[in-house]
């Protein structure tokens, strides 16, 4: 009988999707793990074997719809049918709009759209027949409230949303068991921040306060292995704030996000000339989770904690108030 998930992670080679692959691997999990450097998804695959899972390094670039269709049939022939499809896989430029390319707005498109989109599609094309299976599409704040600078990137993240509704809609019609769920991520300490392309004079950085990926990584695994997940995750109580606050005082945050974006997304360091950026071809090395902002970074939620575990704090609302009524009542007839 099976007892460890496969599961493919694309972005897998560093920032959050190496840290959900960590989480995944100290779950058993047997693990497809997809990026452009090989280098890096090695170094990746030989973690998850430390930590305890399996891993297939199968590198490609996410924007290939016949290469993410060939791994979804790799990782299947290695480990069996797929349990869990997770896209996390991203590319992002940081410029103002006027100063965008045309190319830079379709290569981001290609890889934090289209990536998701052949993504789930490889994945439903094996899911479906089986009636089975759940497929997590990272999300972000952004997908719900831009930000200056970000515009392929917010961008795309919106059209996540938008595509994972309709499917989700075309799910509940068709009575399928395939679980859809987006986990909506905060401002997290990723390596992306050392290599985005930018045009900016100083180097990116998250938009404070920021979080460790592992504590992203925990609610990916929670929507991964639950029965049935919820339709969305929110991480951090700046992700709530962000969504929340669109809802309500949209206009508000156009005007003080164009007053604070530039600088919030801004270090007091200049770029160095020598800068590398992941745009066009992977940078390099073997990296790792973690970005340059350890020292900047929460490793707990007490949101996310809260919203995880809200059963437990409903259940002990429901038995403190159950005491308290019986106390009233042995208090009225003593």
């Amino acid at each position: 009988m099976k007892t460890s998930k496969v599961i493919m992670v694309t972005g897998a080679s560093a920032g959050l999707g190496r840290a959900i692959a960590h989480e995944l691997a100290r779950k058993g999990a047997k693990l497809g793990l997809i990026a452009r450097n090989e280098e890096a998804l090695h170094a990746c695959a030989d973690e998850v074997r430390e930590l305890g899972g399996e891993a297939l390094v199968l590198p490609l670039d996410v924007s290939d719809a016949e290469a993410v269709e060939h791994a979804a049939s790799s990782l299947e022939e290695k480990f069996g049918p797929i349990d869990v499809w997770i896209n996390d896989a991203m590319l992002s430029v940081f410029s103002p709009v006027k100063e965008m390319k045309a190319e830079e707005y379709k290569r981001v498109t290609e890889v934090t759209y289209l990536g998701y989109v052949y993504g789930t599609l490889a994945a439903l094309r094996r899911m479906l027949p089986r009636d089975r299976g759940t497929i997590v599409q990272i999300g972000s704040a952004l997908s719900v409230r831009s930000i200056p600078l970000q515009s392929a990137y917010c961008a795309c993240k919106h059209a996540i949303v938008g595509f994972t509704d309709s499917l989700r809609c075309e799910l509940y019609h068709d009575n399928s068991n395939v679980q859809l769920s987006v986990v909506q991520m905060p401002a997290m300490n990723t390596v992306q921040f050392t290599w985005v392309k930018s045009r900016m004079p100083n180097q990116p950085q998250p938009v404070p306060p920021i979080f460790q990926p592992e504590v992203a990584a925990k609610a990916v695994v929670r929507a991964a292995y639950a029965a049935r997940p919820r339709r969305e995750y929110w991480v951090g109580l700046p992700t709530v704030e962000a969504i929340v606050g669109q809802m309500f005082i949209p206009g508000l945050l156009d005007r003080y996000l164009g007053k604070t974006g530039y600088k919030a997304q801004q270090t007091k360091d200049p770029v160095s000339p020598e800068r590398q950026d992941n745009l066009w071809h992977p940078v390099p090395g073997t990296h790792s989770a973690h970005g340059p902002f350890d020292d900047r970074s929460c490793n707990f939620s007490p949101q996310l904690f809260a919203d995880l575990n809200r059963g437990w704090f409903l259940g002990g609302a429901a038995a403190l108030a159950a005491i308290a009524i019986g106390l009233s009542y042995r208090w009225k007839f003593a």
